[in-house]
């Protein structure tokens, strides 16, 4: 039986399909809500398919499913599988980090410390945390409410009533209530310990209540000494959640996840909340190895965060729907309000995720890292071709003297320094950015038509606004290459970016590796300009001087400079040195010119 005929016989029931290849491994596992139409969507119509996904599907030699009671329960049986086969062509989880778990051991008297292992032991652990920092911050909360054991003493009540141990320094200093010794009841500490595992599942706001109430309670029975213990700790814990973030505890408790895309690869981030603070924060990376829709990198996003934490909130807030339902979970894409800033805060999250991993990748894989700049910066232009030549240009003038341009040109993101090029306006007279800026890009491609025409660049960018870049692709139409590449103008004050025949800016993510890459040009440019226009005022300063001298020409005033070093130090010559290097008639000139 082929494998057309074999799916046709999929049922009409949610599930989870399994494709292999000839030598039966799994290439990859899907789900789907209805079996028989999502796999037959791969071998009805191949010509709407994608390059990688054409590709995966001439590998098929079989395919074999399994039904589910429900889409959520394919989900996660779907994560599970992926998990289990590592398929060739599924979405693959990118993070390989251990996350730190606070965890509470199952002892007598417990102890309360951070870790990066879960075992089965009975002990409980909450987290993960994203920040170590953070958890070591409430690790330093709990020691400042409740002193807790730190050793790894075995503590048992038949211990402590042997005399087994001798208390230590943090009993002695205040930092430990010295159960090992029976100060504090097994019954106390363990109460210590509740109160804890409270406030890891977010009911800081619920525990400050308590403890004002009890303090009101302790004042009323003037007992001050036991409600100035409980004020301290209401003030410690107000102290740590005006740190934490805050947002309106109306809220109740939520789910945030969100995405950001690059290329084959995701990142995404993660919050829960309770009582209107975060309690949960983790973030997770993907790859893509075949082209997949957004909500399906969401979906399993969804899954991983299911199988890490249980179940979700009864309140899901996402960047946009995934393509699973869930039972009563309600997934709601915020527009406004308190929770479209949880969106964003979490998607603040992703983003900068994104950027350390691309940082990283900067020094692990310069070659792989200069690729994904160029691939974000052609989807971000709109762009057929990569981008790997990039050349821009900047007009340099003061007032309309010494009218320079510059041409700086960039291969695969990087500066080729050797290809640089200084233009000295010729056809324009006076300061006129517009007419400079066609004639030194008609100068530019005409001579490169003739000299090299397979080195066109795929991007041209010019340093300025509408403008500039409306008298540039003048220049490029008239050369006929407005089809052969992509020009672009970008305007500093804003750093927006303007293209042909759209009224309207594209404003680039500030943080995008697309926007840093072409200010970086830019200012490569500017600085190319600037500093080859100050080379020519300073020589048209001296020329200026000099030069104005009857007799004086380029060898004299190279002989005079040579000696003397500046046109200040042959002012202030007497004649009669000046006349034993240019002789006596020409240096009365110029010391009577100078000196005037």
């Amino acid at each position: 039986m082929t494998v057309k005929e074999k799916i046709s016989l999929f049922p009409h029931l949610p599930g989870v399909y399994r494709y292999y290849d000839a030598a039966g491994n799994v290439i990859y596992v899907g789900k789907a809500k209805d079996l028989h139409k999502r796999v037959a969507q791969y071998f009805v119509s191949p010509e709407r398919l994608t390059r990688k996904t054409a590709i995966m599907v001439s590998k098929i030699a079989d395919a074999q499913y399994s039904v589910v009671d429900s889409e959520a329960d394919a989900l996660l049986l779907e994560n599970n599988l992926i998990k289990q086969y590592k398929p060739k062509y599924n979405i693959l989880l990118k993070d390989s980090k251990t996350y730190p778990w606070i965890c509470i051991s199952a002892d007598d008297y417990p102890k309360v410390f951070l870790t990066r292992r879960m075992e089965k032991n009975g002990s409980r652990y909450f987290g993960p945390y994203s920040s170590v920092m953070h958890a070591r911050n409430l690790l330093e909360l709990f020691s400042e409410l409740y002193p807790l054991r730190t050793c790894n003493n075995r503590i048992t009540s038949d211990a402590i009533l042997r005399r087994k141990f001798r208390p230590c320094l943090n009993f002695h200093i205040g930092k430990c209530r010295g159960c090992c010794i029976g100060a504090i009841s097994k019954k106390e500490y363990n109460d210590n310990i509740e109160e804890i595992a409270r406030l890891l599942k977010g009911g800081g706001r619920e525990m400050i209540r308590h403890y004002r109430k009890l303090m009101e309670e302790a004042s009323a029975d003037l007992d001050f000494e036991a409600a100035e213990v409980y004020r301290l700790k209401m003030q410690s814990l107000e102290k740590h959640y005006g740190k934490s973030l805050i947002v309106n505890s109306s809220i109740g408790s939520v789910d945030v996840f969100s995405l950001v895309f690059d290329a084959n690869e995701a990142y995404g981030n993660f919050m829960r909340l309770h009582d209107g603070a975060v309690i949960q924060s983790l973030n997770l990376g993907f790859r893509m190895n075949i082209e997949e829709e957004q909500s399906t990198v969401l979906g399993l996003f969804i899954a991983e965060i299911r199988e890490k934490f249980g179940e979700l909130s009864r309140e899901v807030i996402v960047p946009f729907k995934p393509d699973v339902e869930m039972d009563s979970v309600e997934f709601r894409i915020p527009v406004r309000g308190d929770k479209l800033a949880l969106l964003e805060l979490s998607l603040k999250n992703a983003k900068e995720m994104r950027f350390n991993a691309l940082k990283q990748q900067e020094h692990t894989d310069p070659d792989e890292f200069r690729m994904k700049v160029m691939e974000e910066l052609r989807t971000a232009l709109g762009m057929q071709e990569l981008p790997r030549h990039i050349e821009c240009f900047d007009n340099s003038n003061i007032q309309g003297t010494n009218p320079v341009a510059s041409c700086v040109v960039f291969r695969n993101a990087e500066p080729s320094k050797s290809d640089y090029r200084h233009f000295k306006i010729k056809t324009v007279i006076g300061a006129n950015d517009y007419a400079s800026m066609k004639e030194v890009v008609n100068r530019r491609y005409s001579r490169m038509l003739t000299e090299n025409p397979d080195d066109l660049p795929q991007l041209v960018v010019i340093d300025g606004g509408k403008g500039q870049l409306d008298f540039a692709y003048q220049a490029l139409a008239e050369l006929g290459l407005t089809d052969k590449l992509t020009v672009i103008g970008l305007a500093k004050r804003m750093e927006e970016v303007f293209r042909v025949g759209d009224p309207y800016p594209l404003f680039l993510d500030r943080n995008s590796q697309a926007l840093k890459v072409l200010q970086r040009i830019r200012d490569e440019a500017h600085r190319f300009g600037i500093t080859h226009h100050r080379n020519l005022r300073s020589k048209a300063q001296i020329q200026s001087v000099l030069r104005e001298i009857k007799g004086v020409g380029e060898k004299t005033e190279q002989r005079l400079l040579m000696h003397y070093g500046s046109v200040a130090r042959i002012a202030a010559a007497s004649v009669e040195d000046l006349a034993g290097l240019i002789g006596k008639d020409l240096a009365q000139r110029v010391h009577d010119t100078l000196t005037q």
